[in-house]
């Protein structure tokens, strides 16, 4: 029962985390937050992906182990492409899934990077 409400958990945990870090740049009063998401994200994949395999996650990790724990092993190489098929039952291409992430990850960072800079400024003025 406790590791069903645990993958719940990182259902709705992850998701989130995966939507902020998609659109938090959005919101001015998000955009600091934003930022300390996407740095902790490009930690997870970028250094400890050093060790670990590039784009690791944590909390990909973590999930997945608690569904072996449940009995399932269904997940993919990708959170996701896990994700995507989960929900909509669409099998893409998990290459063009990598890709289609790290694309929207850099562009995300990007603005917020911009916007966080911008508003610096402007806080200044």
């Amino acid at each position: 029962m406790w590791y069903q409400l645990i993958n719940i958990s990182f259902f709705v945990f992850h998701t989130l985390f995966t939507l902020f870090n998609m659109a938090g740049w959005i919101f001015p009063y998000t955009r600091k937050l934003h930022l300390i998401t996407l740095f902790l994200t490009s930690f997870s994949w970028f250094i400890l992906g050093i060790w670990y395999g590039w784009g690791y996650c944590i909390c990909t990790d973590w999930h997945w182990a608690v569904r072996e724990k449940l009995g399932y092993h269904d997940h993919s190489d990708s959170y996701i492409h896990f994700l995507i098929f989960k929900l909509t039952g669409a099998d893409l291409n998990p290459k063009f899934v990598e890709n289609a992430t790290l694309l929207i990850f850099l562009l995300s960072l990007a603005l917020s990077i911009g916007l966080n800079i911008r508003d610096h400024y402007h806080r200044k003025k």
